[in-house]
């Protein structure tokens, strides 16, 4: 059996009998079809126009739609696990530096457990651990934020699913674990991940605000930059405010919900505070807006 075919097995073996939702990776664990949007778009998902090439917006748990993603990627050796009310938390242990190890100290340090639940074994030694988080809360993917070692995958974020290839390698269960539900995340650490809450910014809704049609185009907006994918999350930030600033531009949102709405959506998505805000105020900048 060619990698294709045992990824391509493996894959939907991970979404018949686990329920996860998937997609094809290449050897570089990095989503293999081409978007078929131009730089800039803000689609996030097959499921809304129809084509492959949206990376984890492509994910699904339905065998047709999974073989026909594999059929599209004939060098697909790996899967990707949408990470949906879950959390990847990928420990590395390489060139010096121990996750495990830093993950011990901050479970020392915080008083908490670290749960035994499913552990994907990844080629240079590390470890992915898959945790649940409650329904409804947006953790930001990060790299090294928790400390040396640690990455987190999750809100339109991936891990490598079990069974898959990669240039170091395979990546397969832990033997003396295998597959179990994802167990809870530590309170804890889920405190940790989470960023802080948004800067309160100065009221100056108008009177009609609340229930206007301005509102929920703002809102619109807000969930394009929420459903934006991993590698276009700026781009649509920055769509979404040049729209935005055209409504502050006609006195019909104000400029400091603009800012405190979209800012706080690009937090929610992984994107770093200062960054958020030089993308809103570019698009500002862009529109003949002054914030």
């Amino acid at each position: 059996m060619s990698n294709h075919d045992k990824a391509r097995a493996a894959a939907l073996h991970a979404a018949r009998e686990w329920g996860h939702e998937v997609f094809p990776l290449s050897i570089h664990k990095t989503p293999i079809i081409r978007s078929p949007h131009e730089k800039g778009h803000s689609c996030p998902g097959r499921a809304f126009c129809g084509w492959w090439g949206h990376g984890v917006g492509d994910s699904s748990n339905d065998s047709v739609t999974i073989n026909e993603g594999f059929d599209q990627a004939p060098k697909a050796v790996g899967y990707g696990t949408a990470c949906n009310n879950m959390i990847g938390l990928d420990l590395d242990k390489k060139n010096g530096v121990d996750g495990v190890a830093t993950l011990n100290r901050l479970a020392a340090e915080h008083g908490f457990k670290v749960p035994r639940t499913t552990t994907v074994c990844t080629p240079s030694g590390g470890f992915h651990l898959w945790l649940a988080i409650p329904e409804g809360i947006a953790v930001p993917n990060s790299v090294g934020r928790l400390g040396p070692g640690i990455d987190v995958r999750s809100s339109r974020g991936y891990v490598v699913g079990p069974g898959s290839i990669g240039r170091a390698g395979e990546y397969v269960l832990h033997p003396k674990v295998g597959y179990i539900e994802p167990q809870p995340i530590p309170e804890q650490l889920l405190t940790l991940m989470l960023p802080p809450a948004p800067r309160q910014q100065p009221q100056r809704r108008m009177a009609a605000m609340s229930v206007d049609s301005s509102t929920r185009a703002l809102q619109g907006l807000v969930d394009v930059v929420l459903k934006s994918s991993q590698g276009n999350r700026n781009s649509a930030l920055y769509w979404a405010a040049s729209k935005a600033w055209a409504h502050v531009g006609d006195g019909h949102v104000a400029a400091a919900d603009v800012e405190a709405e979209l800012i706080g959506a690009a937090i929610q998505i992984g994107l770093s505070e200062a960054e958020a805000h030089r993308t809103v105020a570019s698009a500002g900048r862009g529109a003949g807006v002054t914030a």
